[in-house]
């Protein structure tokens, strides 16, 4: 995991040229670039391609979170994987253990599996009203150690399970952690944040940020102020 990038910064917009120039402007200071689903659903492998034309060199997380049945996931993992080689892509570990064995099976060797277990912009009411019994952490390790157990590479997380989740799972496990915002900068929809440096020195592996970066006057000097912080 030592060799991936610290930051993987989301590159999600409906303009496509802008998505281009941020890249472009973003990749060399960060090596990371996150692409999801608004910017998938608007550009499709074609827009993938077009953003790694403008930043061929960056490591790609390509965040997707894939929940269906499990040939249908298997399928739509497979079909990323023969297309591309990212370093990540993901699935939704509420999606269960057979489908998540399924997604790993048809996942490339070049890229890492992870399962996203609660969304940051989820708070302890909306837990409890979709249904969960559990409180948002015992949730998260529930469906951390699930994910594990099926042969996944790690998770996707927010910052405040991190250090439970490096008792529940060793250390080779990586955490992905969106949600993460600079002193100082606003939360927007997120629930569930924590300063960069704060996320990385509890153990996170690798951090998702976006607006931070990618809504400042100069996106590239943003995003290198943060690597300078951590």
């Amino acid at each position: 995991m030592t060799s991936q990038p610290k930051i993987f910064c989301a590159i999600d917009t409906n303009d496509l040229d802008r998505a281009c120039e941020l890249s472009a402007s973003i990749a060399p200071v960060t090596g990371g670039i996150k692409l999801g689903l608004e910017f998938f659903n608007n550009f499709g492998h074609q827009g993938i391609e077009k953003v790694l034309e403008s930043c061929p060199d960056a490591k790609l997380f390509i965040d997707l979170k894939f929940h269906d049945i499990p040939n249908t996931v298997a399928g739509a993992v497979r079909g990323i994987c023969n297309n591309f080689a990212p370093a990540y892509l993901n699935v939704h570990a509420s999606g269960g253990r057979d489908m998540m064995i399924a997604a790993k099976e048809a996942c490339g060797s070049e890229t890492k599996l992870l399962a996203v277990t609660l969304l940051t912009s989820l708070d302890e009411k909306a837990v409890q009203e979709i249904g969960y019994q559990s409180d948002i952490s015992a949730q998260v390790e529930k469906l951390a150690v699930l994910a594990k157990e099926s042969g996944l590479d790690g998770v996707v997380c927010s910052a405040h399970e991190i250090e439970l989740l490096r008792k529940a799972c060793d250390d080779e496990f990586a955490l992905i952690v969106p949600g993460i915002r600079p002193s100082g900068a606003d939360i927007g929809d997120q629930k569930r944040v924590m300063s960069p440096k704060c996320a990385l020195n509890k153990g996170a592996t690798h951090l998702v940020i976006g607006r931070p970066i990618t809504s400042a006057q100069n996106p590239a000097i943003a995003a290198q102020d943060i690597l300078d912080s951590l």
